[in-house]
This record gives C-alpha cells, sequence and structure tokens, in this order.
C-alpha cells in the first residue's frame, strides 16, 4: 500500500494565557504581516505583544483561557482522514496539522511526516482564499522545515468549491430559520480584512473572497440583500472595506437585522467567538439592528469535509506544484496569486 500524508495549515492560537504574548509575538515577527527588515521587525513584534498581552488574554478568557482552534482543527483532521481512508481503500493515509504561530509548529510536524515517510504529500491549507499573509506564510515555513521522503502537491485555495459554499449557505440558511425567517436581514458575509497596500501589490484574497461569497449568495435565493465586509483592523494603515461595524450601523440605521457569515473562517476562534458574537453582538444591540445572527464556521460539517476531500484526490490527480481545487482561477492582475508563480506555472 502507498503512504499519503496530508497537512493541514492555519494560524494557531494560544493554548493558555500564559501563551498568549509569545503567540502575539510570533505573530508579529512574520514579516507576510510587518513588512519590515529583521531588525525592526523583533523589536516592533516585542513591543505590540507587550502591548496587546492583557486585552488579548481577557479575549481568550471568555473562551475558556485559550483558543480553541487546535482541537477543532485536528477534528478536522480526523474527519478528513476518516474520508479518504474510505475513498482511497488502497493508501494508508495520515493527516497531520501544522499551525504557523503556536504548537504544533512546522517544525514539529515535518519530523512526524518525515517518520511517517509517505510516497505522496498533499498539503492543504485551512484558508479557502490565497493571501501572501496566510497561506503563503505557511506554505514558506513549511518548505524551510520539510527534508523528509513524498512527492508534493500543494492546494493553493478553494475559494468556490461547492462543498465549502454548499456547506456554507446551509448553514446561513439554518441559522435564518432556527430564528423564524424574519424578512427584515441583511446577510453580512464578513471576512478578516488586509491593508489596501497588500491587495494593490497583487495578492488576491479580496477577489477570492468575493468569488466565494457570490457562489454562496447565489445557494440563497431567501436572502437577496447581501454584502461583503471586513474585520479585524489593526494598526494605522488604510484597510479595504467597508467594515464589519460600518454594515452593523448601516444595517441598524436602516431598520434591518444582520445575519452574519463567517466566510474566510473554517473553525470557530477569537474572531467569530469574541469579535462577531460578543463585540458586534453588542454594537448591533447599540445601534437597534435587531435580530442580530451569526451563522457557525464550518467545522466538521460533513459538506466541508467532503471539500477538504475532493482537494485533496484532484491534486493527486495532477503534477506537483501550486494549483487552486475547482474551476477558480485568479484574474491576470493578481501577482502575487500561488498559481501564477513559476512553480506553478510550470508544474
Amino acid at each position: 500500500m502507498t503512504k499519503l500524508a496530508v497537512v493541514l495549515f492555519n494560524l494557531g492560537g494560544p493554548d493558555g494565557q500564559a501563551t498568549v504574548r509569545p503567540f502575539l509575538q510570533n505573530l508579529f515577527s512574520d514579516r507576510a504581516i510587518i513588512d519590515l527588515p529583521a531588525i525592526a521587525r523583533g523589536p516592533l513584534a516585542w513591543w505590540i505583544a507587550k502591548r496587546r498581552e492583557k486585552a488579548a488574554q481577557a479575549n481568550y478568557a471568555l473562551m475558556g483561557g485559550g483558543s480553541p482552534l487546535l482541537p477543532e482543527t485536528r477534528r478536522q483532521a480526523k474527519a478528513l482522514e476518516a474520508n479518504l481512508a474510505a475513498a482511497r481503500p488502497e493508501s494508508t493515509t495520515r493527516v497531520f496539522v501544522a499551525m504557523r504561530y503556536w504548537k504544533p509548529f512546522a517544525a514539529e510536524t515535518a519530523k512526524e511526516v518525515a517518520a511517517f515517510a509517505p510516497d505522496q504529500i498533499v498539503l492543504l491549507p485551512l484558508y479557502p482564499q490565497f493571501s501572501t499573509t496566510t497561506t503563503a506564510s505557511s506554505l514558506k515555513d513549511w518548505e524551510a522545515a520539510y527534508a523528509g521522503p513524498g512527492t508534493s502537491r500543494t492546494v493553493c485555495c478553494f475559494p468556490t468549491a461547492p462543498g465549502l459554499t454548499d456547506a456554507h449557505a446551509a448553514a446561513v440558511r439554518a441559522t435564518w430559520e432556527a430564528a423564524g425567517k424574519p424578512t427584515n436581514i441583511r446577510l453580512l458575509f464578513s471576512a478578516h480584512g488586509l491593508p489596501e497596500k497588500v491587495i494593490a501589490a497583487g495578492d488576491p484574497y479580496q477577489a477570492q473572497v468575493r468569488a466565494t461569497a457570490q457562489a454562496v449568495a447565489f445557494r440563497l435565493p431567501e436572502l437577496t440583500d447581501w454584502e461583503i465586509c471586513y474585520q479585524s483592523r489593526v494598526g494605522p494603515l488604510k484597510w479595504i472595506g467597508p467594515s464589519t461595524d460600518d454594515e452593523i450601523r448601516r444595517a441598524g440605521a436602516e431598520g434591518l437585522g444582520v445575519v452574519v457569515c463567517p466566510i474566510a473562517f473554517v473553525s470557530e476562534h477569537v474572531e467569530t467567538l469574541v469579535e462577531l458574537d460578543h463585540e458586534y453582538g453588542e454594537l448591533a444591540h447599540q445601534v437597534g439592528c435587531a435580530p442580530y445572527l451569526r451563522a457557525p464556521a464550518l467545522g466538521v460539517a460533513p459538506r466541508f469535509i467532503d471539500a477538504l476531500t475532493t482537494a485533496v484526490t484532484n491534486a493527486l490527480g495532477r503534477s506537483g506544484g501550486a494549483r487552486p481545487d475547482g474551476p477558480w482561477r485568479c484574474p491576470q492582475d493578481h501577482a502575487k496569486c500561488a498559481c501564477r508563480t513559476a512553480e506553478g506555472a510550470t508544474a
């Protein structure tokens, strides 16, 4: 039997109050996040982590002290492994998890994968929409860490994968129906924001978020009033918009409620459980935006796990390099798209 290793990538999160600061320092030390020389980036990351530590600890305290992202990702890995075992009985398959900014780091996971000695490896970031700040950073980290056997293929993105968009649509519809199908409602697709300069440099993230939102909205003809918005802005730079909080205020001013779909998040974590549920929920109450509904992240929803399974099996059917799963292709002006790099173009 051949051996197949699948590596799931995500950002990671602190596992307790004492690890909040080192997690933040790892995050802001990444050049994909703060594009400065190391001599300046290191001290700045230390200062930002120290300054944000208490506020971040308070947020994680609302979730029991640490992030639920790793346990959720491990559940996704287990579900995907079961699906692949059924779909590919001719292979021995293991699904591994590598986090970018907290344990298990890529270096640790790389050793586990090498010990497994796979014939084939599929690298599968759990960021449906590619960005240099997430997918590219995680893959670069992995490439520096892994020196073991196996032929590698990379799923660089899957923004319009049917299982992904079906699962989002099902979650939104279930949330809306559970609230009694209110008619005074606007659907907000909320994604993590990025500075405008990142997009201007050719990052395809915003275009891919739009593609995902359009595909989900197509599956929800009951909810024709929808907008894309962005959350989690930090720092002085101008970010892409509109912001999620501004859209909540606008809906309240228009006498509307909202149902929020976390369109770029596949797991519950601080940006869904705290920012969306607590901070924006309170804002909605203050500005009269009612009802305020939030669809869950995808987690181990069967259709989403099916999408990941399809992404892996499709990747195994092609040569190496970085490729999106499904028919999606980035517009020509998105030079930072992974499948437009020299590796992807020649694969």
